[in-house]
């Protein structure tokens, strides 16, 4: 089974520090608990669902457990819901598969159950040529990327959007995509409904020698996101069976969500030690660009593809490449990713943002389309496509009758009706041109909704200065610095305006603040980009750069 996913979180205190502030209180609590209605169980279980790639359930498909040592097989059949059950397991590393007629899924292994274990797996069934199978799409992988990263340097502006305006951009939408959440689909498990934590307590306050109780219980907490009291109860059961290395994940993910990196990592490096695992090495390179090594990091995001190609792992390559500017190996990976996961709209948002960044504006746009084509109901490809429409210099292929779809169907959506908006004012006015009062009744909704949106704020002020109302223009651009006093731009709109109804000494001041603000972002920004080390990038197709350049 595949382990949790990896948490990604701000640095915070250390783990002892953060121990230290909860011990009494969760002593206390564990001690008072109630006695739970009924035992705990004393073999382990494993139930779940058994899903087409539609997401609906198929019944009679085989389900086949098998346990490594001592090796063992057990099969049964789904039920009519698409449901199967194991019980009665004894603790041990399993994996589990399941098939029908020609449709097979991904195989999740390393499932290792501890004593009581009760655990729930969703597997999802797809034709061979859609599967992630090692023996398939590990495929294209295996034959080695076109690249290889070389080192780290500082930034450059290589490897960028031509214009400022398109490399903004386009490094926005890099830190937009690390965040961007998998869909149901490709989440490949799930988590059971927990026991009360009041049973939990109560089982540990019976039991507090038991490596089970401390376990469910930290487990428990590390899913509340209660991480100090998991670290707590997680390094119990640690010192008790130090050989369950799903409990010393859990320990390094609690680790890594109080902030104690280094110490998650030392976990995860004694998983490592013992067997090879994708999904600690994707962990690992996660700590590894936390703890500012991103060199590092991307090996292990490149290990755990190698022994999974699984979409979070293939996510998680390829964005830790945008994210330092390897935009053109960040495309081969996400394009990789995409032919494994074609269900997966982050992943073709992802690489359209990769393809954006490189230059590839027409085909960035088409990528992004299909993703919201995938999930009409996500708004973040919408979103990702109307940043590129709007940075672009020339209209883009299919953008517009997707951002149409998207404001008619979340109406009260802010973004949907301003980047609708922003479209259709980059068109062709002349052969429409009862366009302009559409494009303002969008801002002015996108703003009704949300009264803190700058930008539409802006924009309604720059439409009614090119209608020659520029008293009105300037209340728009008023209410854009009132909520955005750094918004450069229209501190330079409202010095245009005032300058055009003979407002000199207002027209000076808004230029003024408009050179201000406009060299302190150009420096903020420089700041932030030397602190994203850039990757040194080797294609092998190219010669290798001298050691001069």
């Amino acid at each position: 089974m595949p382990y949790p996913p990896v948490i990604k979180t701000p640095r915070r205190l250390g783990c002892l520090l953060a121990i230290l502030a909860v011990l009494t209180s969760l002593s206390v609590r564990i001690a008072s608990a109630q006695q739970p209605p009924s035992p705990p169980l004393n073999n382990a279980a494993i139930q779940g669902t058994v899903a087409d790639a539609s997401g609906h359930p198929v019944a009679g498909a085989a389900v086949r457990l098998e346990q490594k040592d001592p090796p063992a097989v057990i099969e049964t059949k789904t039920n009519p819901d698409g449901t199967f059950a194991f019980s009665s397991l004894p603790s041990g590393t399993y994996r589990i598969s399941s098939q029908k007629d020609a449709l097979r899924s991904h195989a999740a292994d390393a499932l290792i159950l501890s004593e009581g274990a009760q655990k729930h797996i969703d597997l999802v069934l797809k034709a061979s040529g859609e599967n992630a199978a090692p023996s398939a799409q590990a495929m294209q992988f295996a034959d080695q990327p076109n690249f290889t990263v070389a080192g780290v340097t500082d930034w450059t502006a290589a490897g960028g959007h031509g214009s400022d305006v398109g490399l903004r951009t386009s490094e926005d939408l890099a830190r937009a995509t690390v965040v961007l959440k998998p869909s149901a689909s490709e989440n490949g498990t799930s988590h059971p409904a927990s026991e009360p934590e009041s049973r939990l307590r109560a089982a540990l306050a019976r039991e507090p020698g038991s490596f089970d109780a401390n376990h469910r219980l930290g487990e428990f907490y590390l899913r509340e996101s209660r991480y100090a009291e998991a670290v707590l109860l997680l390094e119990a059961a640690d010192r008790i069976d130090p050989a369950s290395h799903a409990n010393e994940y859990d320990l390094a993910l609690a680790c890594q969500g109080v902030g104690d990196f280094s110490r998650a990592r030392e976990h995860v490096q004694s998983i490592l030690a013992h067997e090879e695992n994708a999904d600690a090495h994707r962990l690992l390179g996660d700590l590894d660009e936390q703890l500012n090594d991103p060199l590092a990091a991307v090996s292990e995001d490149e290990k755990a593809v190698r022994l999974d190609p699984s979409e979070q792992n293939y996510f998680q390559w390829g964005s830790e490449l945008l994210l330092h500017r390897a935009i053109q190996p960040a495309v081969e990976v996400f394009r990789d990713g995409a032919r494994a996961h074609p269900k997966s709209e982050r992943m073709l948002a992802a690489l359209g943002a990769a393809l954006f960044a490189s230059g590839h504006d027409d085909e960035a746009a088409l990528r992004l389309c299909d993703a919201s084509d995938l999930k009409p109901s996500d708004p973040a490809p919408y979103i990702f496509l109307g940043k590129i429409a709007v940075a672009a210099p020339s209209p883009l292929p299919c953008v517009q009758p997707r951002l149409a779809r998207f404001a008619q169907q979340q109406p009260g959506n802010a973004f949907a009706n301003y980047y609708y908006a922003m479209v259709l004012q980059k068109g062709d006015s002349s052969e429409n041109p009862g366009i302009q009062p559409q494009v303002e009744t969008l801002l002015t909704k996108a703003v009704r909704i949300d009264p803190s949106f700058d930008e539409a704020w802006l924009q309604l002020g720059i439409l009614t200065a090119a209608e020659g109302d520029f008293p009105k223009a300037i209340g728009f651009y008023e209410k854009a610095i009132a909520v955005n006093p750094k918004l450069s731009t229209a501190h330079y709109r409202l010095g245009i305006a005032y300058a055009r109804i003979g407002e000199q000494a207002k027209s000076k001041e808004e230029f003024q603040s408009y050179n201000d603000l406009d060299k302190q972002q150009a420096a903020a920004i420089e700041r932030q980009r030397k602190e994203i080390k850039q990757f040194l990038v080797v294609l092998k197709v190219q010669p290798a750069p001298s050691s001069n350049n």
